[in-house]
């Protein structure tokens, strides 16, 4: 069935002012205010630490802990908000967001901060990050916008991280990293008023034919029984592994270096600015060239940035060179691994095959070791390898059977 502007206004509750540029714009509003926190929680794991005398292990498994859930959670929030519509997932996970953010700063054991910083906000992530704003656009919007849109999400996601790194730092050193995550907080809650933007009608009210009437589990059976769905899983394993370490280990990196934490934030924020650019530029791209070959392109070029990186002294230059390389590769794979999904399967269950996320953090190998040499390298090999298995993804819609009739 063809999106058109009609189709948007025939949802429950949907008014005349709800404009593909409405949708789009309170979209990315949602992507900016769910990454922003998540994308600073790295500047908490020092001055947490010495409040309370953790250790990296702490925080490496409340946030690998966060990291996991919201990966678990994405299939189970995109089926939910595939069968009853996007606004109801919205509006919990931002409550579960806001809640996370508070427990994490009432926490004083490392149970607490599993809870909050692990569970809540992991499911909340789940629940309201871009992962279903970029599954509404799928829906709602024609297919000639989507991929300026889904690459305006990401990048809208990014700019939430160039604001809220800086932004998060000054809270923490001004007020206190108390102060901060009730900050924090309390923005999450904007999520609900700007998510009735993206309500999309329940799977029950749909016009599609027959043959695309799928359940979850048969749509799951069929993603991952699909050779070039499973390549494409392989390959943003890498995506969830690289970033989710360097999100929460680069600060602390930085500082063990001689690196202030003020240019750690500006490092963090150089990836979200940067992002903006390779977001928008690959969501343009990814129309024009193949898009396995620019998902090839994307890990090769992150595998030699942090051989590059990590190679040479660390200084100030090298450390925002860093992040500028990092941010137009960050998010940039995400554009052309949600237009394959929805190009293999259609946008019938979009968000629920969708949730995959690998995710392994460095904190147990810093407390081992003494030094996050090793996760570097295995970024570095995750990165050359699924540079090398996104290359024969067929870019083609699964072929199903015609249903005969009776």
């Amino acid at each position: 069935m063809a999106v058109t502007t009609d189709n948007i206004r025939s949802a429950p509750g949907i008014g005349n002012w709800r404009t593909p540029l409405v949708i789009i714009v309170c979209g990315c509003v949602i992507a900016l205010l769910s990454f922003g926190p998540r994308s600073s929680l790295g500047f908490f794991v020092q001055p947490m630490g010495r409040e309370f005398s953790w250790g990296r292990d702490v925080f490496g498994l409340a946030l690998a802990v966060q990291n996991l859930l919201w990966g678990l959670g994405q299939p189970i929030a995109g089926a939910i908000a595939d069968r009853f519509g996007v606004l109801r997932v919205m509006c919990v996970g931002a409550v579960l967001y806001a809640g996370g953010l508070l427990m994490m700063r009432y926490a004083a054991t490392p149970l607490s901060l599993d809870i909050g910083a692990g569970v809540l906000i992991g499911f909340g992530l789940s629940g309201c990050s871009f992962n279903l704003v970029l599954s509404a656009f799928s829906k709602l919007l024609p297919p000639e916008r989507r991929g300026i849109a889904l690459g305006a999400g990401t990048a809208a996601g990014s700019f939430g991280q160039f604001l809220f790194a800086p932004f998060g730092v000054a809270m923490i050193d001004n007020f206190g990293w108390q102060a901060a995550l009730t900050v924090f907080a309390g923005l999450m809650l904007l999520i609900i008023p700007l998510s009735l933007a993206l309500a999309t009608p329940p799977a029950a009210s749909t016009n599609e034919p027959v043959e695309a009437q799928q359940s979850f589990k048969t749509a799951l059976a069929e993603a991952f029984g699909h050779r070039s769905y499973v390549l494409l899983v392989l390959g943003f394993f890498t995506c969830g592994f690289q970033l989710a370490f360097i999100t929460v280990h680069l600060p602390a990196y930085l500082s063990d270096r001689g690196v202030s934490a003020q240019t750690g934030g500006w490092v963090i924020a150089a990836i979200g600015l940067f992002n903006i650019i390779g977001s928008l530029g690959v969501g343009w791209l990814q129309n024009r060239f193949p898009k396995r070959y620019i998902l090839s392109v994307i890990y090769f070029t992150r595998a030699i940035s942090i051989v590059a990186f990590i190679s040479f002294p660390i200084t100030t230059f090298s450390a925002i060179m860093f992040g500028a390389v990092s941010g137009l590769t960050w998010l940039s794979t995400v554009p052309p691994t949600s237009a394959l999904v929805a190009l293999m399967f259609g946008t019938r269950w979009f968000a629920t095959l969708y949730g995959f996320l690998g995710v392994l953090l460095g904190g147990i190998v810093f407390e081992t070791f003494g030094s996050y040499t090793p996760i570097w390298w295995l970024s570095v090999l995750f990165g050359v390898l699924s540079a090398l298995i996104n290359l024969p993804i067929v870019e083609a819609p699964v072929t199903r059977p015609v249903a005969q009739p009776a």
